[in-house]
């Protein structure tokens, strides 16, 4: 960590990780899986399209990609762990079912008892919409049905408050919502309520899970899905994104407390920001070049870093040819007067876009990379859309394994995440 005589007071420590993502049951996998630049993406074979409920029409169709990326064993849960009943298990969606699993995971990483604590801990994290299940969960016919007690359950804006209340947390507990972006900003409204007093300690992130799991889609040209089931941020083969599965849970404590508490430091938060593009765009679904800009400058006056000291960035990088330029014209707007190249990233090409969780999963990626010194390569990436003309700017994106490099800063880096509607 850098020298206390940096720190401002506002920082926030990560003291606990835990996930489900694509090819990782955990953040040790997720981790070598990263370093070794491991695409987890996978081919479905027709039996298994089939079982899923798809028709023998989508399989014949030339743009229906067969590929995903899948969480193994998503299904199992331990009702009796957590105190539910089998029958409230099998309604309740899944997503809300790995987020108990991860948040405690998390609080068990971070050394935490919540009986024990003495502290307020909150909840802060969102979820995908999950009509597929709710629709399964609401055709059901049988008998002594509790219709009030399954829309709880497979509900997905309840998973904050089902959290507290199975874990007894007595501190703020909401769902968020902003697409996208909806995990990252749980961890930014986490980390203003710690610093208002509002709890002592925080368990933030997110969950997305598709139903059917183990699908494909159709493509269709000039829309923003993948035409070959990859994501290649940045590159110029990039078509689109592929949609994956996963979950994440983070702690996190004021570091001032987690120092005087001796926990375990995976990395600390020196700031973040959170705003809207308004109108400022080509359409409601579109990204802005002037709204990215100016949350990103807003994160750094907070941090109270410069961009010249920010040596990674892990980018939204989706991997469509809008989003991608005009993320890249934004960073290009703050980070042009750098000396040294910055270096971007995406986990996105790794596991694929994880909707409401992939700004955790971004965001662990760049708390392990931290922690271990290294930048995992960037996969699915061999030469640069030259719409970007990255040449032009201080950014650089590594596809070997990278010692992270040295320069006169501590070790610093960024995290983007962006949600439909601004």
């Amino acid at each position: 960590m850098a020298d206390p005589s940096d720190y401002n007071g506002l920082e926030i420590a990560v003291i606990g990780l835990a996930c489900r993502f694509p090819g990782a049951d955990n953040r040790e996998q997720f981790w070598n899986n990263l370093k070794d630049g491991l695409e987890s993406v996978t081919v479905f074979t027709d039996e298994e399209l089939r079982r899923e409920g798809v028709t023998a029409e989508f399989l014949s169709n030339e743009n229906y990609v067969k590929a995903g990326a899948v969480l193994d064993r998503f299904e199992y849960f331990d009702e009796r762990f957590f105190g539910y009943s089998p029958k409230d298990a099998l309604v309740m969606d899944p997503q809300v079912r790995l987020f108990h699993e991860v948040a405690w995971e998390s609080l068990e990483d971070a050394g935490y008892v919540p009986d024990t604590y003495p502290g307020l801990i909150g909840v802060f994290a969102g979820a995908s919409s999950n009509y597929n299940w709710n629709a399964r969960v609401y055709s059901y016919e049988g008998e002594h049905r509790d219709a009030f007690s399954e829309i709880q359950l497979s509900n997905k804006d309840f998973l904050a408050s089902r959290i507290s209340y199975k874990f007894n947390l007595k501190g703020p507990s909401m769902t968020i919502t902003t697409a996208c972006s909806t995990s990252l900003t749980a961890i930014h409204t986490a980390c203003r309520s710690l610093l208002s007093g509002e709890c002592d300690m925080a368990i933030a992130g997110g969950s997305s899970i598709l139903i059917p799991h183990r699908s494909g889609y159709l493509y269709q040209e000039g829309h923003f899905l993948s035409k070959d089931g990859h994501i290649r941020a940045f590159d110029e083969q990039a078509s689109g994104i592929l949609f994956g599965n996963g979950t994440g849970a983070v702690v996190l404590k004021p570091l001032e407390n987690a120092l005087a508490d001796k926990d375990h430091i995976w990395a600390v938060i020196k700031g973040s920001a959170v705003n809207n593009d308004g109108n400022r765009k080509a359409g409601y679904m579109a990204p802005s070049v002037e709204g990215q800009r100016e949350v990103i400058e807003s994160a750094l006056q907070v941090s109270e870093v410069g961009p010249d000291s920010i040596s990674y960035i892990e980018t939204h990088g989706t991997g469509t040819q809008l989003g991608d330029t005009i993320e890249f014209t934004a960073l290009q707007k703050v980070f042009h007067t750098r000396q040294s190249p910055c270096i971007l990233g995406s986990v996105k090409n790794n596991i694929g876009h994880l909707d409401a969780a992939s700004g955790v999963a971004g965001f662990m990626k760049a708390v392990l990379a931290l922690k271990h010194r290294q930048i995992p390569p960037m996969v699915n990436f061999a030469k640069s859309n030259p719409l970007l003309e990255m040449e032009k700017y201080p950014f650089a994106i590594n596809t070997k394994l990278l010692d992270w490099p040295l320069s006169p800063y501590p070790l610093r880096a960024g995290v983007s995440s962006f949600g439909v509607g601004g």
